[in-house]
């Protein structure tokens, strides 16, 4: 059991966890997910999606997929990444994610901070609490991985950037690549060094 989990499954039958993956990155979507878990929910090495190899995340995706009780995967694009925020862009996608659910339970979310429309329902903010709460790390598994394969996707038709290793993340050979082609699409022009890039990429 995750550090917190005892105190939430002696006091509710039903728990519903919330993460996102993707508010970093210069390219791509925003991933949120949320799933209902059972106070009996036991998966062997659940943890938060970053703790693990690539391999692990993929079968626990599968398994929790499986196992959980209901789930809801929501992306929002890069345009309204743009266009709100990123703050506000997690906000809307936390609270999409749990509108989509059949089945809630106490809503915990992990972070310091609520969408309005999930405060007002008694959700609670818990920080790292991908690593404290099975159900947020269950989450967070399902955002990373169901993100990493958008990323992948992305990466055949825009091999230059290496998507498939840095999922649009700024490390030196992304950003090389900004330099050397210009921009694409799918990155974020609100990011640092996307807004100063004049250049578009061309095939």
């Amino acid at each position: 059991m995750l550090e917190l989990d005892r105190h939430y499954t002696t006091e509710y039958k039903f728990i519903t966890g919330i993460d996102e993956a993707g508010r970093g990155p210069l390219a791509g979507p925003l991933v949120v997910a949320a799933v209902t878990i059972s106070a009996d929910f036991e998966i062997e090495g659940l943890n938060d999606s970053k703790k693990l190899s690539d391999k692990k995340r993929r079968k626990l995706y599968q398994q929790i997929k499986d196992e959980v009780i209901d789930f809801e995967i929501v992306t929002i694009f890069r345009e309204e990444i743009d266009e709100i925020n990123i703050l506000q862009a997690t906000m809307k996608g936390m609270g999409l994610a749990c509108e989509g659910l059949q089945m809630q339970g106490v809503i915990l979310v992990d972070g310091n901070r609520l969408p309005e429309i999930l405060a007002e329902r008694g959700a609670e903010a818990i920080v790292k609490g991908d690593q404290k709460v099975s159900a947020i790390a269950a989450a967070s598994i399902l955002a990373k991985v169901y993100r990493d394969d958008i990323m992948i996707e992305l990466d055949k038709t825009y091999p230059e950037y290496g998507f498939c290793h840095n999922k649009g993340y700024g490390t030196k050979q992304h950003l090389q690549a900004i330099e050397k082609h210009g921009i694409t699409p799918h990155h974020r022009r609100s990011y640092a060094p996307v807004a100063q890039q004049t250049l578009y990429f061309e095939r």
